[in-house]
Order: C-alpha cells, then sequence, then structure tokens
C-alpha cells in the first residue's frame, strides 16, 4: 500500500533528504520511500517514480513532501520517518550557532564564502546576497537558469569575487574540502575544474605522491558552455597565476566549447606559470610555453608532480605480475564472456574510461558519451561493452545520487552478473567528504552474490576497481582497498588504470 503526508514548512536541505533516504527506508522496512521539498520540479520527480498523490497539489517549496509505499500498513510511518530525521539531524548538531540569513552570518563572522545549497528556483537569490556581502559563492544547487548563471558570475567578476558553480560539487579552499571533496595535503599546485570526480582524481594523485595543493576551485559543468563563456575558469586562471603560493595550475574539463576553448588559449598565453591542461577527448593544435597539454586524468596528476620534481610509478602500467594474474583469471571465463560493464558513480570517470578504451573495445557505448556512435540507446539496458554514470538523471530521480548512497548500484551489480556475456564488471568508489561512509563495504556482498550467480551457470565474473581516496579520508584508502584485494578484486592505480585492467581481461589490445 502507499501513503502520503504534507509537512507544512518543514523545510530540509536536499543533502540531508537525499543521504538519509535509503537509510530511513530500510529502518522502517518500507518497501519505497520518497522525500522532497514540495518544489513543482520535485513534483514532478515524485510522480515519475509512482509516489505522488493529489494531496501535494497545493503544497509549497516550503513543505516536506512524502511518499512511501510500504507492506503493511502503518499508520505512523510520517511521525517514524521524521524521527529519523531529526535523530540524524541531533548527531549533526555541534556547538556552532546557527544563523537564519547570509548577512546575520556575515556580520557575526566575517564569513567571506557562503555555500548556497537550496531548490534552484531560490538558489540565484541567495548567491546574489551573499555576492553583495562580498562573499565567494559555491552554488552546490542545480536548476538555475544559464540567465542568472550569467549575471551571477558578471557580478562576481566585477567585485572580484569567484562564482563556483551552479551544480558545483567539490572544491578544496585554503586547505578545506567543501562538498564532496578528499582531504589532501597543501601544497604548490592549484586547480580548476568544471568536473566533481575529475577534480577529486587528480587532487588525490597529487596527495598520493607527496604534492599538495593551494587551491581547487570547482567552476560547475556550464561554464564552459557557449552561453557562459568559461567566465569563472578564466577568473580562476588569474587568480592563480597570481598567488604567490601556487607554482603549477592544473585544468581539468570535458570538451569546452570552441569559443570558449579559443579563450582558454589566449589566456594561457598571458600566464607566467607552468599549466597542464586536461580536456577530456577534446583535439588541441596548440603550442604554448609552459603549457602542457594532457589525455587523462591520470597524466594530469603525474605532470602536475613532475613539474614540482615528484616522481612518480607508471600509473597505468601492467607489470609481469599484473599480467600474469590476468591470464590466469582469462582461463576462468566460458566463451560467452566477452564484455566489459562499468557500473560508475562519477560521471567523468566515465568520460575518462570510455576516452581510454575506444580504441581497444571498438563496439563500446556510455551515456556520457558525445559522440553518436558511442551514445547507449538505453542506459537500463546492457548492450556490449559498456560505462555506465549511475549518477546520471535517469537514475538518481526519487533518489540520492550513488556517490551518498551506493546501494542503488547493487542491483544493476547483480543483473550484469546475470548476462551471459559480462566478464568484468568495473567499479569506481569515492572517498572523502560528502561520500558514504564506507561504499566497499556495503558493496562486498553484493560481488560476492554476483560471482556465485554466475558461477551456478559456468562462467566466472571479474571484478575491477578503482578507490579514488586518501589515508586522511574518514573511509580510509588502505583499508577500503585491502577489502576488496581481500575478495580477490583487480585494485587499480587509478581510474585510467583500471580501464586499462578490465580491456586486457578480454583480450584488448592494451
Amino acid at each position: 500500500m502507499k501513503d502520503f503526508k504534507v509537512l507544512k514548512n518543514s523545510y530540509y536541505d536536499s543533502v540531508t533528504l537525499m543521504s538519509t533516504t535509503v537509510a530511513i527506508k530500510k529502518a522502517l522496512n518500507l518497501k519505497d520511500l520518497v522525500m522532497f521539498m514540495g518544489t513543482d520540479m520535485n513534483k514532478d520527480m515524485m510522480d515519475s517514480v509512482g509516489l505522488y498523490d493529489q494531496v501535494f497539489d497545493e503544497a509549497t517549496p516550503n513543505d516536506l513532501l512524502l511518499g512511501a509505499e510500504m507492506e503493511e500498513k502503518n499508520e505512523d510511518w510520517a511521525e517514524q520517518v521524521i524521527e529519523q530525521l531529526s535523530n540524524k539531524n541531533k548527531k549533526q548538531d555541534n556547538t556552532d550557532t546557527v544563523y537564519k540569513t547570509i548577512s546575520q552570518a556575515k556580520e557575526a563572522k566575517d564569513s567571506n564564502i557562503a555555500i548556497i545549497s537550496v531548490p534552484g528556483i531560490y538558489a540565484a537569490n541567495e548567491a546574489y546576497k551573499a555576492l553583495e556581502n562580498n562573499m565567494h559563492v559555491m552554488l552546490f544547487s542545480d536548476n538555475v537558469s544559464v540567465e542568472d548563471e550569467i549575471a551571477l558570475k558578471d557580478l562576481a567578476i566585477k567585485k572580484d569575487l569567484l562564482v563556483m558553480g551552479p551544480d558545483c560539487g567539490t572544491a578544496i579552499i585554503n586547505g578545506k574540502g567543501l562538498c564532496f571533496a578528499n582531504i589532501v595535503s597543501k601544497g604548490n599546485i592549484g586547480l580548476v575544474a568544471a568536473s566533481g570526480t575529475g577534480l577529486q582524481e587528480v587532487t588525490v594523485i597529487i596527495d598520493r605522491f607527496g604534492g599538495g595543493i593551494t587551491q581547487a576551485i570547482g567552476v560547475g559543468g556550464r561554464d564552459l558552455s557557449e552561453a557562459v563563456g568559461g567566465k569563472m575558469m578564466l577568473k580562476s586562471i588569474d587568480a592563480l597565476n597570481s598567488d604567490d603560493q601556487t607554482e603549477v595550475i592544473v585544468l581539468i574539463s570535458k570538451p569546452p566549447h570552441k569559443t570558449v576553448l579559443d579563450k582558454i588559449i589566449k589566456k594561457l598565453e598571458t600566464v607566467n606559470k607552468k599549466v597542464v591542461v586536461c580536456l577530456l577527448d577534446a583535439i588541441v593544435d596548440q603550442n604554448i610555453d609552459n603549457v602542457y597539454f594532457v589525455s587523462t586524468l591520470t597524466e594530469a596528476g603525474q605532470k602536475a608532480l613532475e613539474l614540482i620534481g615528484k616522481k612518480t610509478p607508471n600509473l597505468t602500467e601492467l607489470d609481469h605480475e599484473l599480467k600474469a594474474n590476468i591470464e590466469n583469471e582469462k582461463d576462468l571465463k566460458a566463451k560467452s564472456q566477452t564484455k566489459v560493464k562499468g557500473l560508475f558513480c562519477g560521471g567523468t570517470l566515465t568520460a575518462e574510461a570510455l576516452s581510454v578504451l575506444r580504441d581497444d573495445l571498438k563496439d563500446i557505448t556510455s551515456n556520457v558519451a558525445k559522440k553518436v556512435d558511442e551514445k547507449m540507446k538505453d542506459p537500463m539496458k546492457s548492450n556490449g561493452h559498456n560505462l555506465v554514470d549511475l549518477g546520471d538523471d535517469i537514475f538518481t530521480q526519487g533518489k540520492p545520487h550513488p556517490m551518498i548512497e551506493p546501494t542503488i548500484r547493487l542491483d544493476r551489480i547483480l543483473l550484469e552478473a546475470k548476462n551471459p556475456e559480462t566478464s568484468v564488471i568495473l567499479l569506481d568508489f569515492e572517498l572523502g567528504l560528502g561520500s558514504h561512509d564506507d561504499p566497499v563495504g556495503v558493496t562486498i556482498d553484493t560481488m560476492i552474490e554476483a560471482r556465485q550467480l554466475a558461477k551456478n551457470e559456468g562462467r566466472h565474473i571479474s571484478f575491477v576497481a578503482y578507490v579514488c581516496g586518501t589515508d586522511k579520508d574518514s573511509q580510509g584508502l588502505e583499508k577500503s582497498e585491502k577489502q576488496l584485494r581481500d575478495q580477490g578484486v583487480f585494485v587499480a592505480k587509478t581510474n585510467a588504470h583500471a580501464a586499462l585492467i578490465a580491456a586486457a581481461i578480454v583480450g584488448g589490445a592494451v
């Protein structure tokens, strides 16, 4: 049975609701649960997953909407949900004062940055308030109009401030990780990225081999579009170029619009520091002094380290021992097992894997692909070599992002294990602030079950995994990798390395 409740004037931010939905559903033994503020977009989302009722029609964006499906009638389920939410908030409470407005916080603390995570229809207004109070803005909210983004960034440039976002999930400012970020050492490398997991990947590689970060600035995925024109990417390059502590600058993005790429190239000609540029899948035919163009996130991290005098091992090498283990794995395969199935939480990591594998696995497709012939017809259906970004909107409607709640990936792992063509299941795990407290641990039992499902039919599933994190992260890199190795999982040095291992298992020409 289904039931629905509206809690008037009960505001909860989207991160809290996303991060607690699965845990509360499990704790209360509900078949399904959705929790959203009453915006029109959220109402549409609840309708799309079959948990909408006319009682929501008159709800306002300040009202909390609850929809549940349960096996047995439970009159008190909504009160139990709120109790669970309240307990969550109590655990997070500390002695800090809570301010009701940005102006109050600015006046009391003289803060210089505001992180905004409210429904998109309100986000721009709050960002304007922060800018008027001479605060940098990290705009975590999405569904902000392009017109508002342009106006906000123009105002920020006029006031010599940054607007990171909208839809910016990762930044490290003055050593402090914001939203989704890893805990890394301070150093002399500054980064600007229109990519969250791409920024995480490069910062953890830099940290792992003795480097450190001055600033890691996210600009939002739309910044390098033709309409926005790379306003914050260009502004951030200037900021890092004038920063005495930054010796090397790293730029990370998926391919920018041609007009924006031209602006970036022109800007780089004025920079007096060494710059590493990683624009995944972009074709750049330029020769600029002290500017190094690379094709993968792994190469970006390695080149940045090299430029500050740090040596790294070959991070994509398949050494003798690894090759021997791969050959042993091949001997366990049935003839039908020829395909790689990538199930990613990180969109940019998906894109990097695609760029690494397209030459070796000719028929590979992905839901992040830009090329028409590489685009998955239906991300819900497995067919051939597939790399699926499970953080795509089609998977997260009414559900938390898999970095917050990785259990939403588990059903897909079992589905791929039942497919006779599946040879390798390729996984990424993101550690750090904002991510699940044990993403590897909650996945292990499903991996064991998947292997058993295949074994019952005379097949053997290989798991290849990459853990994006550091041992300073609360989840622990070493601990997470050990959990995987103990289950016979191939654990890669980087995301690109993981892709190459997967290709080698199915006989790719690597």
